[in-house]
């Protein structure tokens, strides 16, 4: 089950808040031990906006489509 929770600081550790629907699905009691799969966010606010140069969106289709053609 892949969920999304933030970070929080708790004193000089950090720690996450398990969702109750989280808990009650897997039926979590309190000492269980559990495998946490972290992946970070990705920063996407770069990529908008970083063509080089403005293209309509019939020529944006144009070029995908040239490696299309046989």
């Amino acid at each position: 089950m892949a969920i999304q929770v933030r970070v929080k600081r708790w004193g000089s550790s950090m720690g996450i808040i398990l969702p109750k629907i989280v808990v009650e699905k897997e039926n979590l009691r309190e000492n269980d031990k559990i495998f946490v799969n972290v992946v970070k966010e990705a920063d996407m606010k770069g990529l908008f906006g970083s063509l080089k140069r403005k293209i309509s969106g019939q020529e944006f289709k144009d070029e995908i489509r040239k490696g299309w053609e046989k």
